[in-house]
Parts: C-alpha cells; structure tokens; sequence
C-alpha cells in the first residue's frame, strides 16, 4: 500500500530525529568533547581598579579582558549591552572619564584608576536622569537593545555640545544603531534635553 503524504512526512521526521540522536552521541560531539577555556597563566593576570559609578572598584582579569566583559562578567553590571562586539553598533557605549567609549573596543587594563559611568550610574536613586526621562516621554526606547548605549552616548553628546541641530545630533550619534525604528524618538529625547540643559 502506498504511503499517504502524511506518513511519507512523519517517516522523514522520524528519520531525521533518529539520525539527529545518533549523531549527537558520537564521540566527538559530546560534551565533555567540547572545547573549555583554560584559565589564564598568572602572568597573564592583571589587578585592575576603576570608580565605576562613583564606587572603587577592583577586579583580577586576564589582560585580554574587555571593558565591556568586566563590567558585565565581573562587576555584575549587564546594564551595558553586548550587541555586535566589534564597535559597530554602539550599544556597549560607557562613558570613561566623561568621554564615550565602545567598551567592547577596548581593555579593561588600558583604564587602570579611571572614572567609568554605566547605564547604571546615571539616575539618582528614584530620580532617573533627564535623558532616561525623555527616552521614556518619546518612546525612544522600542525594542530596548540599544537604549542604554543610545542614552550613554546622548548625554555625551550633550556635554559635547552637538545638538545644534536635529541634523547634528544625528551626525554625533551616528556611532550608534538603532534597527527597531525608533531612532526619531531618539533624536527627538537628545534634542528636548539639551534645550532643557
């Protein structure tokens, strides 16, 4: 008797589900197979002390370590975004020492003694920064992604003073990607706040 279109189906399901269980239990594909990172030789190590958000702080890293990792792995601050992990979008933006990085970018032992500021740092206990309060009065905050790397980035360019225009702003912010669409909004927050600075 032949197969109807939904055996033919279940049958390739069946296959392939068979197949898939077979092959992660080979040898090679298991886990305790799989590639582990070794710890750093000592030598590799670095003590590294930062005030991040007003607090001194101070965290043993391998001295390949990202800001942007240790404040995420190690300080416990996931404010700070991993998007791309290669500079291009922008939502791992900190500011150190006032001025915005791509914390992703650099090493955290390159900031030894430096005044880094998080997403985390910028509101005052209940009172949220003015930037923080406009992003929620434009909505520019959308998929939410981006957002703490945006508003990092538009207080800097704020105290930069490069909100002459809408134009400007976006020029400044141009570092900075938005894919959920709400980059007007955000444009929108950058400029209200700078008139009310």
């Amino acid at each position: 008797m032949a197969e109807t279109f939904d055996e033919a189906t279940t049958l390739k399901r069946r296959t392939f589900v068979a197949a898939s269980t077979a092959a992660a239990g080979l040898p090679g594909l298991t886990s305790d197979r799989l590639p582990i990172s070794t710890p750093a030789p000592a030598d590799r190590l670095s003590t590294v002390r930062l005030a991040v958000n007003g607090e001194q702080r101070t965290a043993q890293v391998d001295n390949r370590t990202s800001l942007l990792d240790l404040l995420r792995e190690h300080l416990d601050l996931p404010g700070t975004k991993k998007g791309c992990d290669q500079g291009a979008c922008g939502a791992c933006t900190v500011l150190v020492d006032d001025r915005r990085v791509n914390a992703c970018l650099t090493l955290a032992v390159m900031h030894q003694g430096a005044r880094v500021t998080t997403i985390e740092g910028l509101a005052r206990g209940e009172r949220l920064h003015p930037l923080q309060q406009a992003f929620i009065d434009h909505d520019g905050l959308q998929c939410g992604y981006c957002t703490p790397g945006q508003v990092m980035s538009g207080v800097a360019c704020i105290a930069e003073g490069h909100t002459g225009s809408r134009e400007e702003i976006r020029e400044w912010m141009s570092g900075n990607l938005c894919r959920c669409g709400a980059y007007t909004n955000i444009v929108s927050a950058i400029e209200q706040t700078a008139k009310e600075a």
